[in-house]
């Protein structure tokens, strides 16, 4: 290991897959899926139930995702100085109960309410996972454990709207129980997880001024934007239309749509998997640009598709494109910083990417009442292509 901070693994002989730390941190990536992919299947339902629009429904992602926009920096920043598991814990367990509180509740606003709360809670779980693989591990490992962790959060991604469309069959509320599985990952925080922690010595207008620094280089700022689109896509365009694009158009139940949705999840968990082949064969920035084109063509198939076994081709399509670009963004940010400043590097992306969840079903709910459902897909489509722009334009 190049940082004798980092967690030992080449001395213990054994690869990253066997690392039961990894293991660990595998139980707090798919806590930071569950809360969105989970309920979208159930969304057509919920239009129903509580008599909303299809626009509104999206504000049960926005006030979801919003805490995370505001408080991820400012957890980032307590991690580096008071320990990556003090920050972990707690959150991990407000995320539990305010998710299962919301399968309690049958008024809209308070729903919305609950789901703030509850975003609170998952507001550290995504930066904090990946913050402690880049502390655990560091060069091909850490581009292994990413691919890895990439690969079992498509698979839960792949699984829960399965899950959740399935039990959104017995009621609407009844996947929003499902965040009560951040318990037992809590406890296995507590007791399983074998972290280095953070020795951070200077002084807060010091470290301030070093993690601005770092965050201020043209490749931080690219990645950046890049993280922006792809979350204003997945959580606009595609969590919160393409279910209710396939229950317009086909009429299909919330579990075949769980099922549809699930498709581009199982193909991003294939191509992460396989991350390190690919960086042998492209760089980074090539592996994105090659990702942005495969966003648009994806996007712009999705609204002329005549039958449903169809979707599967645009579906895949933008699992590979979503396989390839969150690991090798998060390789490459996670290497930009040390462990000092790791966290909140890895806290202020993960407020960039709440911000892209956040502004996503906002900017594709403009488009949809003005172009109606194939402006949010053609739209997403234009966005993915400015994206390519950035990356050849900006990223060296």
């Amino acid at each position: 290991m190049s940082d004798m901070n980092e967690y030992d693994l080449e001395g213990q002989g054994r690869p990253v897959y066997r690392d039961p730390n990894l293991y660990v941190i595998f139980g707090v990536s798919l806590m930071g899926v569950l809360g969105v992919s989970s309920v979208t299947p159930a969304f057509p339902a919920i239009v129903k139930a509580l008599g909303i629009s299809p626009q509104a429904v999206g504000s049960l992602i926005t006030v979801f995702t919003l805490p995370g926009v505001l408080l991820t920096p400012v957890l980032g920043v307590l991690s580096d100085h008071f320990g990556r598991k003090r920050i972990l814990i707690p959150a991990l367990l407000v995320f539990a109960g305010a998710g299962a509180a919301c399968a309690l509740v049958r008024d809209f606003q308070l729903l919305l309410i609950l789901r703030f709360f509850q975003g609170a809670g998952a507001a550290g779980l995504g930066a904090l996972n990946l913050t402690i693989l880049g502390d655990l591990y560091a060069g091909i490992e850490r581009t292994e454990a990413m691919g890895c962790n990439s690969s079992v959060l498509s698979a839960g991604t792949a699984g829960y709207p399965a899950i959740g469309g399935a039990l959104a069959m017995l009621g609407w509320f009844y996947p929003f129980l499902l965040p009560l599985a951040a318990i037992p990952v809590a406890v296995a925080v507590v007791f399983s997880l074998e972290n280095p922690e953070p020795t951070n010595s200077q002084g807060l207008r010091e470290y301030l001024s070093d993690a601005w620094t770092i965050i201020c280089t043209r490749q931080v700022f690219t990645l950046f934007v890049v993280g922006i689109v792809v979350f204003m896509i997945l959580y606009g365009s595609y969590l919160t239309y393409l279910p209710l694009l396939i229950a317009d158009s086909f009429s299909l139940s919330p579990f075949a749509i769980g099922a549809v949705i699930s498709i581009s999840s199982v193909a991003a968990a294939l191509t992460s998997s396989q991350l390190g082949r690919l960086a042998k064969l492209c760089s980074e920035r090539q592996l994105i640009a090659i990702a942005c084109v495969l966003y648009a063509v994806a996007l712009f198939m999705m609204p002329g598709i005549p039958n449903p076994s169809l979707l599967a081709i645009p579906t895949t399509l933008y699992g590979i494109a979503g396989g390839i670009t969150m690991p090798s963004l998060i390789t490459l940010l996670s290497a930009l910083a040390p462990m000092e400043q790791r966290g909140v590097l890895m806290s202020v992306n993960g407020m960039v990417f709440r911000f892209g969840q956040t502004l996503g079903p906002v900017v594709m709910g403009l488009l949809y009442g003005v172009a109606g459902m194939g402006g949010v897909f053609y739209g997403g489509a234009v966005c993915a292509l400015a994206m390519l722009a950035v990356v050849v334009a900006f990223m060296r």
